[in-house]
């Protein structure tokens, strides 16, 4: 059972191996994606020169792979809020880039914590909160226009506590882009960040129905999606109930590259092989989905 019959398609992350993701980890790894049987593909674009859309649409027809996503990483120079004008700048700059490369290659969003960098954290009561929101609105506003001329949306995903402390939850992420165009920016929810921060997944899918424009799954340590104690069917059941018929994608590391593994705080192995990730945990989502949908009141 395919994407093309299920309810999504599903696809995975080449940070499962790979950290920066260039050309030639592409080339290494997209056709072993294809031959294990995923349908797509996301696209991380750490810096703008990582990778060619030119060449990289070259591999995907190769490969037959979707581009599922170009995945925005907000590296400690980039940033969208409490930034001066120069990295407010350099972050437009880069995001601009971001929607010409999924333009190039025919990706259908620009997906990640579009904000502010990684792992910046500050106080802030209601009132800041909300300034900080519309202080990103309006810096954000000629990315999205860019991005809505070119029929790109953007995906804004909220991060944990440790990682942010201005988007953690969907309610917070609806609040900061509700007055902003549905068409053109949407929740990017992943599995891992919604494990801490709601108090249900199958809750959080339902709120964010009608604004769901990308998903990222993998078990609750980062690992292989199914070997854990996330409520899948729950979750999934949701997503279906939310009209929501994207991609899913997914996202882990590995502890092998200094880099990621310090980034994304992976300091173990999360499974037998970074192989077991993708593989695993194709056929288990694959197997869920083709399950009768459960009920879940949670």
């Amino acid at each position: 059972m395919t994407g093309r019959h299920a309810p999504h398609a599903l696809g995975a992350n080449p940070w499962i191996w790979h950290s920066p993701v260039t050309h030639e980890a592409l080339a290494e790894t997209l056709p072993r994606l294809a031959s294990w049987g995923f349908d797509c593909v996301e696209l991380p674009l750490e810096r703008a020169a990582d990778w060619d859309p030119a060449q990289v649409a070259k591999l995907l027809a190769a490969t037959g792979l979707a581009p599922a996503a170009v995945i925005a990483v907000m590296s400690p120079d980039r940033g969208l809020v409490r930034s001066g004008p120069q990295t407010v700048h350099i972050t437009q700059d880069y995001l601009l880039r971001c929607v010409d490369a999924a333009r190039a290659i025919g990706a259908p969003v620009v997906a990640g914590p579009v904000y502010t960098a990684v792992g910046r954290t500050w106080r802030m009561d209601r009132a800041q909160r909300a300034a900080a929101y519309d202080e990103w609105r309006e810096n954000l506003a000629p990315v999205l226009r860019h991005a809505s001329a070119t029929g790109v949306a953007i995906a804004v995903e909220p991060l944990n506590r440790y990682e942010t402390s201005l988007f953690n939850t969907v309610a917070q992420t609806l609040e900061a882009i509700g007055p902003l165009p549905a068409r053109s920016v949407g929740v990017a929810l992943d599995t891992y960040h919604q494990n801490i921060e709601e108090r249900s997944l199958p809750a959080a899918v339902r709120a964010a129905a009608g604004r769901i424009a990308h998903v990222q799954v993998c078990a609750n340590d980062r690992g292989t999606p199914g070997a854990d104690h996330l409520d899948w069917p729950g979750f999934l059941a949701a997503l279906t109930a939310s009209g929501y018929r994207g991609p899913l994608c997914i996202e882990s590391f590995t502890a092998h590259n200094d880099a990621i593994a310090v980034a994304a705080s992976v300091w173990r192995p999360l499974a037998p092989s970074q192989d077991t990730v993708a593989t695993e945990g194709l056929a288990f989502l694959r197997r869920v989905l083709a399950s009768p949908p459960e009920r879940t009141g949670s």
